[in-house]
């Protein structure tokens, strides 16, 4: 049968391809790199329930990699096996979020393809850091969404609630998911008052209908009772709140049992407070730091690390793919003027890549960073398959993966921590001055 019928089967195969790419030489660098050196540490204490580590941010990602060195190690592997986990469960998070807003197998696996060399997502997914697992959690509990969506009323509640969770977990990695929980409220709120109307030539490119789409293409429901889709979304739009908060809140179990300084269920509300008062801290000036409205252009990417490991010099730059991440902003715009046409799809993924960035324009941070726009890089990313559905060329999207991997090729010596012939050897990548 063939590949494009069994979207299952390649989701697998992606799965596993992605894995092994994130895999490779995963024990290099053999030091800690970058802010491993904050979030190790807090594993090891969380693995050994000691005292309170790290409390400026929640604690789950910090506990995942616990779980990482509780299976492979107190070693390189053991800090990164899970992030390299997370990083699979990114692409296929996206290969999910396309399979299901456009249907087409062939669409979804490109996207997946093009976010395991999107470069941001592969560096991520072999440190040990917070942003990974955020990517993971954030991009399942959209699919999620979008499977509630799809369901029939008996099985919609189950799936809000996977939803919920899987977003609470992206909160309880790092606050600035939180707005993702509010807007999935909103959105379920309002698709079940929605109108179901859609234009499916804009979508999947083919011929308009002479009849108005039903309610099932259109992927909303159809009630004849504004009053009683108004009580379906509200309490849909609650339970999946209610869920991201027990999610959040049942992270923080381990904390119950430190052998220090352990927390009570009555100090949960004034650990959130002390939490925020320390995020919202003025830091002094960084090196690295940039502005938000920098991040899509790249214009000052992260040495995460570049130094000698066992005698060999090494090298871990934070960059996009510059065919993706500049491309993208192509496909964006494009996503954009389809959902002014129409196509609800579309504007959709314009819409959140908006939001994305926006996000950092009223958040309370004194500083900013490039790795801050890894949520952003991800849906850009997954913007670009839908746009090339709306190019007449066949082989469009073959074309830009070819040199997306061309890209990611000839950057792959200074994302994978490649061995390096010297210490000046990571000038023939810079393309900018602000690179360096």
């Amino acid at each position: 049968m063939r590949l494009a019928h069994r979207p299952l089967l390649v989701a697998l195969l992606i799965g596993l391809a992605a894995q092994a790419l994130f895999s490779i030489q995963l024990g290099r660098p053999t030091n800690l790199v970058f802010d491993e050196v904050h979030y190790v540490p807090a594993a090891r204490t969380m693995l050994a329930l000691a005292e309170p580590a790290n409390v400026e941010h929640p604690p789950l990602a910090k506990e995942l990699i616990a779980i990482g060195i509780a299976l492979f190690g107190d070693n390189p592997i053991g800090w990164r096996a899970m992030s390299t986990l997370a990083g699979t469960v990114t692409v296929l998070g996206g290969f999910a979020i396309l399979m299901l807003g456009f249907g087409r197998v062939r669409v979804a696996a490109l996207g997946a393809y093009l976010l395991a060399i999107n470069q941001t997502v592969f560096v991520q997914a072999r440190i040990a850091m917070l942003d990974g697992f955020l990517g993971a959690f954030v991009t399942c509990g959209i699919a999620a969404l979008l499977w509630a969506m799809r369901a029939q009323p008996g099985r919609r509640t189950a799936r809000i609630v996977l939803a919920g969770a899987l977003l609470g977990c992206a909160v309880a990695v790092k606050w600035s998911a939180a707005p993702y929980v509010a807007v999935a409220c909103l959105a379920v709120l309002l698709w079940h008052l929605g109108s179901p109307t859609v234009r499916p030539e804009l979508v999947e490119g083919r011929p308009a209908p002479t009849t108005d789409a039903p309610a099932a293409l259109s992927g909303r429901p159809s009630t004849s009772s504004g009053r009683t889709a108004l009580g379906l979304g509200l309490g849909l739009a609650i339970l999946l709140g209610l869920t991201a908060l027990a999610a959040y809140f049942a992270t923080f179990t381990p904390a119950l049992f430190y052998a220090r300084d352990a927390i009570t269920l009555a100090d949960l509300l004034p650990l959130q407070q002390q939490m925020y008062a320390q995020q919202t801290v003025v830091l002094r000036p960084h090196p690295y730091q940039s502005d938000w409205w920098s991040w899509p252009l790249m214009l000052r990417p992260i040495w995460y690390y570049y130094e000698r490991d066992l005698g060999i010099m090494r090298g871990i730059l934070l960059l996009g793919n510059p065919a993706i991440f500049w491309g993208g902003l192509v496909a964006v715009a494009a996503c954009l003027w389809a959902g002014v046409r129409g196509s609800r799809a579309h504007l959709a993924l314009a819409l959140l890549w908006l939001f994305s960035i926006a996000i950092y324009v009223v958040i309370p941070k004194s500083l900013g960073f490039f790795y801050y726009y890894h949520l952003s890089g991800i849906f850009v990313t997954l913007a670009i398959p839908p746009a090339l559905m709306l190019r007449k060329h066949r082989n469009a999207d073959l074309w830009f993966a070819g040199v997306a991997t061309a890209v990611f090729v000839y950057f792959y010596p200074i994302i994978a921590a490649a061995a390096l012939p010297n210490d000046q050897a990571f000038l023939r990548w810079m393309w900018f001055g602000s690179w360096r």
